[in-house]
């Protein structure tokens, strides 16, 4: 036993052991390197001790074991740290900040939609001395496209006007041709007329210079004359009269075809005006805009082959080097605004897209507010600087007006900020642990609050939302 004892000290000096012919040192500083170290899958090295005798076995199996224990620990351990230090990073991060100096800026954001400045609205045409039910869209520009004045828009189906023209214009000629065999039988039958007139007034005439006879003749034949000229002046008056029914007559017939002549004629016109209003052309340069329309039981930009009803506006043509954007601002907030700010213009459509604006004006009378009636929303515009394709009239968009700048402020989250008894206070981080401190504050916005004495840049505040 002396000679085994002997053996295990001489090979193995305090603080090692002996793997594979090589020495390795077993010392606090490689424990701690292994533990500071990521932890990785390790594999037991294999032990090949020289061959000792037959007795010294089990002291080579106890070494092999007191191995695979160490690297058991150092594995343990160090998972323990990183788990640790993961749970403790996500419980105390979300709940403190750090007081930062930097530039604040407070902020009002408005909400509206773009408008055109300058903007024509194009209306499906009224059609003129007919009833229509729709027009149907057979050319249309799409959205988006630059147009010169009087360039096509929109054209639709023509078809009805064209027969409507067609066929009035027919019925006018036909009406025509009627009026003027009216009036020449009325000019013919007028001259029959005057002449038995004539001839009825000449054989009264006649009878009465044979009545003027009538003191030579005999009595037989004085009678006779007497009633000749009786019954010539009947005839006379009879005919006057009839010639004048006949010529009221005749000129009543003309003058109801001339009627319907008249009729067809504006019919015709009406039908080629209409025709021609079956184009509609740019009334300005600009850009092509589809307002939507109800359609289908939706809203919804029109397209060609759809119907529209007559008076809609569907379409405008706008110029978009001129657009501004129109916001309702709460009464509470008009103290902040002053004419000329300098704000910012974010469209929800374009993310990215952010245009410069100018405050440029204000409705001086108040209408209800959306949420209550005894709260008043007054009509804003800004003035878009710039242009760009994608800018549209009737796109949701946010207003950011800078209201006030405090460049390198003392900022922290106005969540850290408690205010009791009208004071205002923070915790703040001390060692391990918070103390409170009384601070004063300055403006504020939704997310941040200016610090103006009672803590110094760099010191860790707690927030109130990380507290359970």
């Amino acid at each position: 036993m002396r000679a085994e004892n002997s053996i295990e000290a001489g090979d193995f000096p305090r603080g090692s052991m002996r793997m594979n012919g090589r020495t390795v040192q077993r010392s606090e500083t490689a424990l701690d390197q292994a533990v500071a170290e990521k932890p990785r899958p390790i594999e037991t090295p294999s032990v090949t001790p020289p061959k000792p005798p037959p007795s010294k076995g089990k002291f080579l199996w106890l070494g092999t074991g007191v191995v695979a224990a160490l690297v058991a620990v150092v594995w343990v351990i160090s998972s323990a740290r990183k788990s640790a230090s993961s749970s403790a990073a996500l419980q105390v991060a979300p709940s403190t900040a750090v007081i930062e100096r930097r530039d604040f800026v407070r902020l009002l954001r408005l909400t509206g939609s773009t408008q055109a400045v300058e903007a024509r609205a194009v209306l499906a045409p009224r059609i003129a001395g007919q009833q229509f039910g729709s027009l149907v869209i057979t050319k249309l520009a799409p959205v988006g496209t630059r147009v010169k004045k009087d360039d096509l828009l929109v054209e639709f189906d023509r078809q009805n006007e064209i027969k409507t023209f067609l066929d009035k214009q027919a019925e006018f000629r036909d009406l025509e041709d009627q009026i003027a065999k009216k009036r020449a039988d009325a000019d013919a039958a007028r001259a029959k007329d005057e002449t038995e007139l004539k001839q009825a007034e000449d054989a009264e005439k006649t009878a009465e210079l044979e009545m003027l006879k009538n003191e030579v003749s005999s009595r037989i034949d004085a009678e006779k004359h007497r009633e000749t000229l009786e019954e010539a002046k009947a005839t006379y008056q009879q005919l006057r009269q009839t010639y004048d029914l006949k010529r009221k007559a005749a000129g009543a017939e003309i003058r109801g075809l001339e009627i319907q002549r008249d009729r067809a004629r504006e019919t015709m016109q009406h039908a080629e005006r209409n025709e021609e209003e079956m184009a509609i052309h740019s009334p300005m340069d600009g850009v092509v805009v589809l307002n939507p329309i109800w359609k289908s039981g939706r809203m919804d930009e029109v397209q060609v082959g759809e119907e529209i009803r007559p008076g809609v506006p569907f379409m405008q043509v706008i110029d978009p080097n001129a657009m501004i954007v129109r916001v309702e601002v709460n009464q509470a907030d008009l103290l902040d605004l002053k004419m000329g700010m300098k704000a910012q213009v974010h469209l929800d459509a374009y993310p990215g897209m952010v245009f410069p604006a100018t405050f440029e004006e204000l409705d001086s009378i108040g209408h209800s507010g959306r949420f209550s009636d005894t709260v008043r929303d007054f009509d804003a515009v800004f003035s878009i600087q710039g242009s760009d394709p994608r800018l549209m009239p009737d796109l949701s968009a946010a207003v950011d007006v800078e209201i006030e700048r405090r460049p390198g402020a003392l900022v922290a989250p106005v969540d850290s900020v408690i205010n009791e008894n009208g004071q205002d206070s923070m915790l703040v981080k001390a060692g391990l642990s918070f103390e409170k401190r009384g601070v004063k504050t300055g403006p504020r916005n939704d997310l941040e609050v200016v610090v103006e004495s009672g803590v110094r840049e760099g010191e860790v505040v707690k927030r109130s939302r990380g507290e359970s």
